[in-house]
């Protein structure tokens, strides 16, 4: 969606003077809404809803052979699926660029994160380990997919099951789910992106105000017991980002982080609790 010069200056004048048309404050989010194990057929599943904006993302789990440099740690592959239904922007056929650098960057806050324990994931030692498949697909695209499809990616991992493994048979039987969740840390990865509009810098934003971002930066964050870790960074759009920027955006990431995360877990236990 391309959108005049005159809205884009409208946002921007709007947003020096501390407002947004929503009438959320620079740094809010949207409403977030989480729904989990909305796919039968995945290990795991969620929906995630800001505003308008909705994204599914679903799990799967395979055995195949271990990287040659990690042969007792398993794998995983994350694919981004840019949806025509979602938005006129999109076109069927091969991943577009937009696709394959969120999905990069989905995937590089989970793994560096250390999120997953690929470790426990070995099945036998250079021969068989599980790899993780994340499915992730545009549902309405009003803004800020890459937040989004994170945040679902994150919810469908915390509540996928592992499959019944066969091991005489060396067969997984999808049907069949164990009670036994993925490995994993409580170092849960979340992105940020901020996007710079003239002198203002926002997170979340809407479609028209993601059309007039003249930057953005992308930050994959996780917390151990000390400390909020940053995993991965991501720029993009022409614009550039002064230092003093990128600083102050790395202080409010991570203040952000510490809010968020508790709003996301807050939410999947509910949702988890309501499904029981």
């Amino acid at each position: 969606m391309e959108i005049s010069n005159l809205t884009k200056k409208r946002i921007k004048d709007y947003l020096e003077s501390g407002n947004r048309f929503d009438n959320r404050k620079l740094l809010d989010y949207r409403n977030i809404e989480i729904e989990t194990n909305v796919s039968k057929n995945a290990e795991g599943s969620a929906r995630v809803r800001l505003g308008n904006t909705e994204v599914v993302a679903g799990v799967k789990m395979d055995i195949s052979e271990p990287y040659t440099d990690h042969e007792d740690e398993g794998t995983m592959v994350t694919t981004v699926e840019l949806l025509p239904l979602s938005s006129e922007e999109f076109d069927y056929g091969p991943p577009r660029i937009n696709a394959i650098e969120m999905a990069r960057i989905v995937d590089r806050g989970i793994r560096e994160s250390g999120f997953i324990d690929f470790k426990k994931l070995c099945i036998k030692k250079g021969k068989q380990v599980w790899t993780i498949f994340i499915d992730i697909y545009s549902i309405n695209d009003d803004g800020n997919l890459l937040d989004a499809a994170c945040l679902a990616t994150v919810s469908a991992l915390l509540t996928a099951k592992m499959p019944k493994y066969d091991e005489k048979k060396e067969k997984v039987c999808y049907n069949e789910l164990t009670s036994k969740k993925i490995p994993l840390t409580k170092n849960v990865p979340l992105t940020f992106t901020f996007h710079k509009i003239g002198k203002s810098i926002i997170l979340d934003p809407s479609k028209e105000e993601e059309e007039s971002s003249e930057a953005r930066l992308s930050i994959a964050l996780s917390s151990n017991k000390k400390e909020v870790v940053i995993n991965a960074m991501q720029k993009g759009n022409e614009e550039v980002f002064s230092e003093a920027e990128i600083l102050k955006i790395i202080e409010l990431a991570e203040k952000k982080y510490k809010e968020v995360k508790e709003e996301i877990i807050n939410k999947i236990e509910k949702n988890l609790k309501e499904n029981k």
